[in-house]
């Protein structure tokens, strides 16, 4: 592999190159309405961002004026057999399922069987998950398809009880928990599997064949396999089972149609079609122009324009839709990598130009990033020689280095990568760079447990429990340790 020795000079040389490639990109015309043009400039660019990112396989689809006129298949569906990704190559949407639910879901709207504003516990008779919390009562379907049903995205693991975070309407706070909740009391509204009401209302009638909420045997070949951050192949996750917020494997082309059919309104009576894409929340109170969540899906307002959006992380494989509501312009993107969207402002100056204040907010490590360049640099030549050119370029946040976020996700990267020493050089150096931070400590003591070197992992988890009394998971663990002891 060959490493770039100064880390400035590359990203002024990957700088550079990126300026070239918006000046050429961003003159796509906005009238492209056969797509041929667009075509012709992702052709071009795609093939060279898979490669730098290490992205094996992407798939994409694009709208104009509302109807698919494109799609595009490039690099391969799994490094293991280098065969290519093409036009019915299945992809994990995983949040991309949660559009999906809400259209399913307002469709029993329109039919009478669901009322946004009723409270969902009346509709199951129970208290799910929940217990005796009161405030039950007042999560309903419009707060679930807006997060802001109070529930955390994901209960904590082997956890039977859900619990909830704030009072629900209050504030927005992303929940694929409120969307399983939701699906199962459409199950109890209908007396069917959910993922056989999505089929009868939704893949159906829209004529989305390639699309199934459960793993499918004839998926096999066509199924695109997921991989890391190294383009390491991980599998096919076809043990997955049905999941309202997250389970939706599709082709670019199925999950175009569906976007065409939000675009035009279709299934769904004008007035329900029109609450979906209407601001339920602001994604932050003071900010009123740009993000807000309407009924399933995300929607940004920019020079009066208002697209609507989303996206999919399923840990190693990534998605992304958008679509302008006005001029019906948009695409949608699959990638069967953890690094997916780490070239999406790239795919947005193509696909839909102008200026997104969703990539922002998503905030995934680009494909170039000083973070990135330095991760390659450590699986080359181990942490301690990428740290000292490091430190002669970037060694701190104030001149753009890493945060302690950004350093704590690399040190488990390459935990995950069995690099267990050099996770734990890299978490060293986040305590001194943080040593206030109770986390950056919790991560060191686990790099030392996972190392086997009991002492001092038992040592960095009281650290943390010293910062933080309130770190249930270092009381447990030194627990877990002396008992074994």
């Amino acid at each position: 592999m060959r490493i770039v020795k100064n880390l400035s000079a590359m990203k002024s040389i990957v700088a550079l190159t990126v300026a070239l490639v918006f000046l050429s990109l961003t003159a796509v015309a906005q009238k492209d309405g056969d797509g041929k043009s667009t075509a012709e400039s992702f052709g071009k660019v795609i093939p060279d961002l898979l490669e730098r990112s290490d992205t094996p396989g992407m798939s994409i689809g694009v709208l104009r004026e509302g109807k698919l006129v494109w799609t595009g298949s490039f690099g391969v569906k799994s490094k293991k057999t280098e065969d290519a990704v093409e036009a019915d190559t299945i992809f994990e949407a995983a949040s991309l399922t949660k559009p999906v639910t809400a259209y399913a879901a307002l469709k029993l709207v329109d039919k009478g069987k669901l009322d946004l504003d009723k409270p969902l516990n009346e509709y199951l008779g129970n208290d799910y998950d929940v217990g005796d919390d009161p405030r039950l009562k007042m999560i309903t379907a419009r707060r679930v398809l807006s997060h802001t049903s109070g529930f955390p995205n994901w209960r904590r693991r082997g956890s039977k009880t859900l619990p909830i975070n704030f009072t629900p309407g209050e504030k927005f706070s992303y929940s694929g928990e409120g969307f399983v909740y939701l699906s199962k009391v459409i199950e109890k509204i209908v007396g069917i599997p959910f993922e056989e009401l999505v089929a009868t209302e939704v893949f159906g009638p829209l004529g989305m064949k390639h699309s199934s909420l459960v793993w499918k045997e004839e998926f096999g070949s066509e199924k695109a396999e997921n991989h890391d951050t190294l383009a390491e192949p991980k599998g096919l996750n076809d043990d997955i089972k049905a999941n309202a917020a997250a389970s939706l494997h599709t082709t670019a082309g199925d999950y175009a149609r569906f976007v065409s059919a939000l675009l035009k309104g279709k299934g769904l009576e004008p007035s329900t079609a029109k609450q979906m894409l209407t601001p339920q929340i602001r994604v932050d109170p003071e900010d009123e122009t740009a993000l807000a969540w309407g009924l399933g899906i995300g929607l940004e307002v920019v020079d009066g324009k208002k697209a609507f959006w989303h996206w999919g992380d399923n840990g190693w494989n990534r998605a992304f839709v958008i679509a302008d509501a006005e001029s019906g312009d948009g695409f949608v993107m699959f990638a069967n990598g953890t690094n997916g969207l780490s070239f999406l402002r790239e795919i947005l100056s193509i696909g839909l130009p102008g200026r997104h204040p969703s990539e922002a907010w998503l905030g995934y490590e680009r494909f170039d990033s000083v973070g990135r360049t330095l991760f390659k640099a450590i699986l080359a030549e181990g942490a301690g020689s990428a740290l000292e050119r490091y430190d002669s370029t970037k060694g701190s946040t104030e001149t753009g280095g890493l945060s302690e976020r950004q350093m704590n996700r690399l040190g488990y990267d390459l935990l995950r990568l069995k690099r267990t020493e050099d996770a734990i050089v890299i978490f060293e150096r986040n305590t001194r760079d943080h040593p206030e931070s109770a986390n950056v400590w919790d991560s060191l003591a686990e790099a030392y447990l996972t190392a086997g070197k009991k002492e001092k992992a038992i040592e960095f988890y009281r650290k943390s429990l010293a910062l933080d009394p309130e770190n249930t998971n270092a009381a447990e663990k030194i627990k877990e340790i002396e008992e074994a002891n």
